[in-house]
């Protein structure tokens, strides 16, 4: 619940030498893992933001809209796309968190249905996290924008649209004012020679992301392999988690 509860768990398996593991099955999730090698390929250029957005427009009445049971959508949605937005900063130890606003809208309880956080880090691309419950239109559940093109992905389909270096040269720099052939004002235009290409992928986080979850465990504790999901990954999550909770306290009504 707490970044110290997370911590103190950590120390105790260290001590006691054994295996903690922390079910995050979204850093595994093919959508996320494709986004992510995505990014680090180069083909996008220098990543400069990452929107993620887990929106929906749906009401809730149950013991996870009631601050008591810390509930809310950052609690229960939100570690979701809180860790894939530190995985896109490749959880560095320089994080912050830049800008955070928490809101109750429309579910029964008192806790957040509507969270909007922004990550950043040194050197390291802006992320932009989005839970809402009153979005009805919301397209793309990672959307990457880089300095060569564009990646966008459902957790079923992925595009991307790029330009490849030496293909566009640069156009030089006019401080007149534009006309074109006629002597007319005109705007900035011109055709890029772009690249496309979509994708499906092969399952989501509920199974290809869950078996792959059981088989890091598994092989963590039979062959001591290094596990892709960290404990320390998921205390960051809930480090952001309580900060942004800090920043935008609500009236507790129940």
């Amino acid at each position: 619940r707490t970044r110290y509860e997370c911590d103190d768990l950590i120390r105790i398996a260290k001590e006691k030498n054994v295996t903690l593991g922390v079910f995050q099955q979204s850093f595994l999730a093919p959508f996320y893992l494709h986004a992510k090698e995505t990014a680090d390929s180069g083909k996008l250029g220098e990543i400069k933001q990452v929107d993620i957005t887990y929106s929906n427009f749906a009401r809730r009445w149950d013991w996870q809209t009631s601050q008591v049971k810390m509930g809310g959508n950052i609690y229960n949605t939100g570690p979701h796309p809180i860790g894939l937005a530190l995985g896109f900063l490749d959880f560095s130890d320089e994080f912050r968190v830049a800008y955070s606003k928490l809101d109750h809208v429309i579910s029964s309880g008192d806790s957040d249905d509507y969270a909007k956080i922004i990550l950043d880090a040194p050197g390291k691309p802006v992320v932009d996290i989005e839970v809402n419950s009153t979005d009805a239109y919301n397209a793309a559940n990672i959307k990457i924008i880089g300095s060569k093109g564009c990646y966008k992905t459902t957790i079923d389909e992925y595009e991307m649209k790029y330009i490849i270096d030496g293909e566009n040269p640069e156009q030089p720099l006019i401080l007149d004012s534009l006309k074109d052939s006629e002597g007319l004002p005109a705007y900035c235009s011109e055709n890029l020679i772009t690249h496309e290409e979509k994708g499906s992928h092969d399952g989501t986080a509920f199974d290809k992301g869950t078996s792959s979850f059981y088989e890091m465990m598994y092989n963590a504790i039979t062959a001591n392999e290094e596990m892709q999901v960290k404990p320390l990954h998921a205390a960051m999550v809930i480090s952001v988690i309580e900060a942004a909770h800090a920043a935008n306290p609500l009236p507790v009504k129940f």
